[in-house]
């Protein structure tokens, strides 16, 4: 039984290499698909491929609609050419080179968004109306022009304030307290052990 195997592995192989053979001498052809098989002739079939210094993918979702296609190194498949072939679609070139048209175009529009200045948004309602209930028609303008410091809104003189040192020099006595708890920590909890 070994030996009839081994017998058909050797007229499979053989088959391959003329196979392979008459591809890379034919001029026309670029690209060869060949019908589903199993995993050991795809695997024989990709051995000869290489020794031939051709390319071969293997396609299909299950082990028995898997099938092996071979190309010529100067014809290389792309990678959307492989993609296409994955999902189980067939490559066609012009529809390729149509989708890469649209998706530079697409990639140009978002650089020259990105590059532009943006429009300013403009608010659907003018909110002076909606809220001059609140805020009022006439005193708010005039509120708003006038440059005075109103009194009653926090408008201390310096002489009022009852801090009247520098930020330096209240940070310089900050840090001086940080530093004179972090000694007394240090050395009261040393003693207390």
């Amino acid at each position: 039984m070994e030996e009839e195997d081994k017998r058909q592995k050797a007229e499979f192989r053989k088959r391959m290499e003329k196979l392979i053979s008459d591809f890379i001498q034919s001029s026309t052809q670029k690209k060869k698909k060949f019908d589903p098989m199993n995993k050991l002739e795809r695997s024989i079939l990709h051995d000869v491929v290489e020794v031939a210094g051709l390319t071969s993918f293997s396609f299909g979702d299950d082990d028995e609609s898997r099938y092996v296609m071979i190309f010529k190194k100067e014809f290389a498949p792309s990678d959307e050419e492989l993609e296409a072939y994955r999902r189980g679609e067939e490559w066609d070139p012009l529809k390729a080179e149509e989708k890469r048209q649209i998706k530079e175009l697409a990639q140009k529009e978002l650089e020259e968004a990105k590059t532009r200045p943006s429009k300013e948004t403009c608010p659907n309602s003018n909110y002076k109306e909606k809220y001059s209930h609140l805020i009022g028609t006439v005193a708010a303008k005039e509120g708003a022009h006038t440059l005075q410091a109103n009194k009653a809104y926090g408008c201390v003189p310096t002489t009022n304030k009852r801090d009247t040192r520098s930020i330096e020099e209240a940070m310089n006595e900050i840090r001086a307290k940080k530093k004179l708890k972090l000694s007394d920590e240090g050395t009261g909890g040393s003693s207390g052990q």
